[in-house]
């Protein structure tokens, strides 16, 4: 058996272990506050690396076909919970989402799961549908499972989240070759969809408004945006410093999640903006390298699938950072706050690890 590709093990732990540091930074005023405990979440976090880090590196010596084998097994395990976690008494509520499963003062997140195991479904169903991919007819079962589990999820609500897998599973179809005619269908859809989410939910609209103009609502839906600039704005080249942080002092709503590159970017600088940037242009392109080298079509979908996914989520949550969309709520990899993302991110990290011994 051929080794992993060290060099990527190397720069996925540099990222967790910087993501560990700030969010010490950024949750320390707030942790001691709210707990008497300034390390209350990066003790959480650190636990979750941990585990995370050696479930990975299980990953990365099983047989890659099992994957492949069991694809279905685990995308009805997903349905499953992310039913259950609807359920009241089952499921718990977080910052107005049912989207969790409490287990004592830690949070399990199912959908975060299930980013993972559709694109490892996708890439199954890919593989199997290689010759017929092209005609729109084959390639509806896995659109409709895509909308099913984007449905499930907006039901938590978790749009964010609900995004990433919609997009993540239309790049790979795109990669594997789709009738180009689908995606015109496919953006009118969606189109239609935004509209009639806003319908349903009128505070989506005020996030809209409040993107295009944070100042309009400075003190509720612009509020958070407008913190945001301020972190990032005067912050220079190198920044305040390390534990220096202004906006985390009560100004900018637990930083140490969605909006943690804000604090990176003030206690940093632009050093910190371009140190965050390199790490994940650098994983972004080993995966894509791994995809393009991968021997079997399966490899090839699964590894550009997760890099994909990472690489939009990623650019999703620093457009929301510096103004240029609408809060979403999705969190940055590697570094936010958050025991399931980074435990399912490492997992995908674990694949990549175990594709990169067979190219």
């Amino acid at each position: 058996m051929n080794k992993i590709d060290k060099s990527l093990f190397i720069i996925v732990i540099i990222a967790c272990l910087f993501g560990s540091l700030m969010i010490y930074s950024a949750s320390s005023v707030w942790a001691l506050y709210k707990f008497n405990d300034a390390f209350k979440f990066v003790k959480h976090q650190i636990l979750f690396l941990i585990i995370g880090v050696i479930i990975s590196i299980l990953i990365s010596r099983i047989k890659i076909k099992k994957l492949y084998i069991n694809s279905n097994k685990l995308l009805y395990i997903a349905i499953i919970l992310l039913i259950l976690v609807l359920i009241p008494g089952i499921g718990t509520v977080r910052n107005g989402s049912r989207s969790w499963f409490g287990i004592g003062s830690f949070g399990i997140q199912p959908s975060e799961a299930v980013k993972l195991i559709l694109i490892i479904y996708t890439a199954r169903y890919l593989t199997v549908n290689e010759k017929k991919i092209r005609s729109i007819k084959s390639i509806a079962p896995i659109l409709f499972i895509t909308f099913f589990i984007f449905g499930l999820i907006m039901l938590q609500p978790d749009f964010g989240t609900g995004v990433i897998i919609v997009i993540s599973v239309i790049g790979m179809l795109f990669i594997a070759g789709c009738n180009l005619k689908f995606f015109l269908y496919l953006f009118i859809v969606g189109i239609i969809g935004v509209i009639s989410l806003i319908i349903v939910a009128p505070y989506r609209l005020k996030r809209i408004i409040s993107f295009i103009n944070p100042w309009s609502d400075p003190l509720g839906s612009g509020f958070q945006i407008i913190q945001s600039l301020y972190a990032i704005g005067p912050s220079g080249l190198f920044g305040y410093g390390f534990l220096n942080s202004r906006q985390k002092h009560f100004y900018l709503p637990e930083p140490q999640t969605d909006f943690i590159f804000s604090i990176i970017a003030e206690e940093f600088g632009f050093m910190g903006i371009i140190i965050v940037s390199t790490l994940f242009l650098i994983i972004i392109y080993k995966g894509f390298s791994i995809a393009r080298k991968s021997n079997d079509l399966f490899s090839k979908y699964l590894a550009f699938g997760i890099t994909f996914e990472l690489a939009f989520q990623a650019l999703l949550n620093l457009m929301v950072v510096v103004g240029l969309i609408p809060v979403t709520g999705v969190t940055l990899p590697f570094f936010s706050y958050g025991g399931s993302s980074l435990l399912i991110t490492l997992c995908g990290m674990g694949i990549l690890l175990n594709l990169s011994r067979n190219i």
